[in-house]
Formats: C-alpha cells, sequence, structure tokens
C-alpha cells in the first residue's frame, strides 16, 4: 500500500464524471487500498477517486477509523433517500474550507465490491452524508456546489476551538 496524493482545489479533474470500472483486478485492489491508507493518514471520513487523480467510480469510506471499518464501494449509485439533515461539510480536497451543507438523513447505496459482486449498504446521518459526498465527487460536484453558504473564518475557528 502507498500513501498517494490528494488533488487539491483548483485541479479540473475535481468536476470531471468519472467512468464506470469494468476490470476488478489487482490494480483496481491496490487503488483501494491505497485509498484507504491515503484517507486514513489524512484523517478524512472519505475519499473518491478523482481525488487521488483516478477518473474511475470508486470510493472508500470510514466513519469510524479507530474501528478500521472501511466500506468500499465501487461503481456505486444512490437507490433511495428520505429525511433530510443541516450541518458542517468540508473536503480533502479543500483543506481549511467548510460549508453548511443538506444531505438526506438516510441514504441506501447499491454498488460492487472489490471483486465485482454487488451489494446495498444503507446509512443514517454522517455515513448518509459521506455516501453523499463521495457519491457527488465521481459525478464531478464538490461540496462547495452545492453548499448553503460556505462558512467564514471566524466561523472555522470557532468550531475549531471546540
Amino acid at each position: 500500500m502507498a500513501i498517494r496524493n490528494i488533488v487539491k482545489d483548483g485541479d479540473d479533474i475535481l468536476n470531471k464524471k468519472c467512468r464506470p470500472v469494468e476490470k476488478f483486478d489487482k490494480k483496481l485492489w491496490t487503488l483501494l487500498d491505497d485509498m484507504a491508507e491515503t484517507m486514513h493518514r489524512a484523517n478524512g471520513v472519505g475519499l473518491a477517486a478523482p481525488q487521488v487523480g483516478m477518473l474511475r467510480r470508486v470510493a472508500v469510506i470510514d466513519i469510524s477509523p479507530e474501528q478500521n471499518s472501511v466500506i468500499e464501494l465501487v461503481n456505486p449509485q444512490i437507490i433511495a433517500f428520505s429525511g433530510e439533515q443541516c450541518g458542517n461539510e468540508g473536503c480533502l480536497s479543500f483543506p481549511g474550507q467548510w460549508g453548511i451543507v443538506k444531505r438526506p438523513n438516510y441514504v441506501k447505496v447499491k454498488a460492487q465490491d472489490r471483486n465485482g459482486e454487488e451489494f446495498e449498504v444503507e446509512g443514517r446521518e454522517l455515513l448518509a452524508r459521506a455516501f453523499c459526498h463521495e457519491i457527488d465527487h465521481l459525478n464531478g460536484v464538490v461540496f462547495k456546489e452545492v453548499a448553503d453558504r460556505m462558512l467564514t473564518r471566524r466561523e472555522i475557528d470557532e468550531m475549531n476551538s471546540k
């Protein structure tokens, strides 16, 4: 496994739609492993392939890093959602920037695993937010584009002091 460079704000790849994965091979497995390690090293809860320079429909999520419970999503799509939550959201590709984003409170995702097997997974609250955020990345949408507003430097400083 290796730590990959995280693409930052201003790179055009963050606004491009990703291609579906068709080959479930060692190259994909390496990408998934590297993405999980990169996400953990950066203290993130999710990472999508375009954030490491790959235009593939691949994302990893781990809302409980201390338990190392990585969810690998290949070719994910949201098939159901309900409710609403509104809260602070940030992104590893936009360090130091936070926005207020509305997301569904419940999300059901259909995806494939690293071997191409289809599965469904459900999430509420933070996990639902992470599913939406990472799948947005795969569609070339970044959180700043869906934020109701971005937080000011003062609001970010107050949030970090708590």
